[in-house]
């Protein structure tokens, strides 16, 4: 069973599971799972696993356009190095901060590897889906695609750049300006294509990308010198971007002062997903 498969036998058998994150009431809550050999390409500091960690369940409680309160981790390591801890506790705490959240613990445990499991929590009345999206819609994202593809390819030479990309900001005060005017939102973590593809079979869609409309990071174009810096922004994931359909880009771009891309356009389903005129497949990032 692969993690798409995975992930439909949860759905079936935990409908409350929700979409990015689950909601009970009005409080959201999320949890995700780091291992080092999958997600901390060597070089990564503890203190961007700590950003890092945290920030991903923050970017799923963002895209549910709630307002974050509070985050905990589990850490656990061959050993607990008194530095490393530290400066992994920084990396948290500064983190929730960035979003006006509180980093408020969590749970040692020893492990053959460096894992982190982070849950993250947010209040909303008014969750937005992933099934909401509407054919005449604008099809748009936050900020700029390919930070963390540049990282990884930057981390064996230079690695402090690379752990500056890896320090992604969770767009929590963009969610919460984008909600009140979202058809359907969801954050870019497996990569936009992907991202593209959960969001027209939950809202039973289309969508049609204008390549040249894309924010491709100027880190991606460094480091894809020698392949297409379009494809490894769209397919490489952990972006923790914002991907939302609206009816009205211009009041969400004046409501937050996160740079927001009209990229393309909400279609009928038998359009499928598109990129420039050609069908854009299903990758992305997967765990296994």
């Amino acid at each position: 069973m692969d993690e798409r498969a995975a992930l439909a036998l949860i759905d079936e058998t935990l409908p409350a599971a929700g979409d990015d994150a689950a909601v009970v009431d009005s409080l959201v809550v999320t949890t995700d799972m780091l291992h080092e050999t999958t997600d901390f390409p060597g070089g990564t500091t503890r203190y961007t696993a700590g950003w890092r960690a945290v920030g991903a369940s923050l970017s799923d409680v963002a895209a549910m356009g709630a307002r974050a309160t509070a985050a905990v981790a589990v850490y656990a390591a061959p050993e607990f190095d008194p530095d490393d801890l530290a400066a992994f506790l920084r990396g948290a705490r500064d983190v929730c901060a960035d979003v006006g959240a509180e980093y408020v613990g969590g749970d040692l445990d020893g492990h053959e590897e460096f894992t982190v499991a982070t849950t993250a929590i947010g209040e909303t009345d008014a969750p937005v889906r992933r099934s909401g999206a509407t054919p005449g819609e604008a099809l748009c994202v936050t900020g700029t695609l390919g930070r963390s593809a540049a990282a990884v390819r930057l981390f064996p030479d230079a690695p402090d750049r690379a752990n500056d990309l890896f320090r992604f900001s969770p767009r929590v005060d963009a969610g919460l300006a984008v909600a009140p005017h979202a058809g359907a939102m969801m954050d870019s973590s497996d990569g936009l294509a992907r991202s593209l593809h959960q969001l027209a079979e939950a809202s039973d869609c289309g969508f049609r990308v204008d390549g040249d409309a894309l924010p491709v990071d100027d880190a991606v174009r460094e480091v894809a010198a020698d392949g297409d810096p379009t494809d490894l922004a769209v397919t490489f994931g952990e972006d923790f971007e914002l991907v939302f359909t609206t009816d009205d880009p211009g009041a969400v771009a004046a409501a937050t002062s996160t740079p927001v891309s009209v990229v393309g356009d909400v279609v009928e389903r038998d359009e499928g997903v598109s990129l420039d005129g050609e069908a854009l497949p299903d990758r992305g990032f997967t765990h296994n």
